[in-house]
């Protein structure tokens, strides 16, 4: 199943987002972000394209930021509630999560936050194994994010992974090579890995995550 991070304004990428909720069936759910986060103003293209995915099945999720925990707990709650708000998402994406234990607590609280404001589906997108203990908060924890080099050299994932199903775990895969073959191999790595739960699209640079995956752009 396929998790997609696209940021890009509808406006700027109709078409991509034509594929995305014509591909509905393919996708574990979408990250939906305005402006990194939920933006100063509802933008009513964005609340069509969530709307459209919401009815075909596909959860939406909404982009808040927590800087490894640095955040204050109430301004990434007020991201939420303005997703809820104004593009009625049914879902979280907590980025730059922490990895380490001691702010389990800080993640629990935002765990019970999110739920509270809506979120039937929460990831939290740590980019790396985090302590164990996360597994307990969210639905989905990220557990790579990268560029496709230090993705097909990455180290074995740690033992107690393989105490939650592969549905638990994702990864985000950038620079990915052109070509069937290296998309092809992104997934059997995912696959191998234990992550049920993936993407790997072929942007690079400061904006990644502005393209399709390969494997809805090779769909269409």
């Amino acid at each position: 199943m396929l998790l997609v991070p696209l940021y890009e304004h509808p406006d700027d990428r109709p078409e991509a987002w034509e594929r995305l909720i014509s591909s509905a069936g393919r996708l574990h759910s979408v990250v939906l972000n305005p402006d990194s986060g939920p933006g100063a103003a509802r933008d009513e293209r964005f609340a069509v394209v969530a709307e459209r995915l919401r009815e075909a099945g596909v959860p939406v999720l909404g982009y808040a930021d927590t800087d490894y925990g640095r955040r204050p707990h109430a301004e990434v709650v007020q991201d939420l509630l303005r997703h809820r708000d104004w593009y009625a998402t049914d879902g979280a994406f907590l980025d730059q999560a922490s990895a380490d234990p001691e702010l389990l607590p800080h993640y629990g609280r935002l765990a019970v936050a999110a739920r509270a404001a809506g979120a039937r589906t929460l990831v939290l997108n740590h980019g790396v194994h985090p302590h164990p203990g996360y597994a307990e908060l969210a639905d989905l924890l990220v557990t790579f994010e990268g560029p496709w080099d230090a993705y097909r050299d990455a180290a074995a994932v740690p033992p107690w992974t393989a105490d939650h199903p592969a549905q638990r775990f994702c990864h985000l895969v950038y620079a990915v090579p052109p070509g069937a073959l290296a998309a092809r191999l992104a997934e059997e790595l995912a696959a191998e890995r234990g992550a049920g739960v993936h993407c790997a699209v072929p942007g690079s640079g400061a904006h990644p995550w502005g393209t399709l995956p390969y494997a809805l752009e090779a769909a269409g």
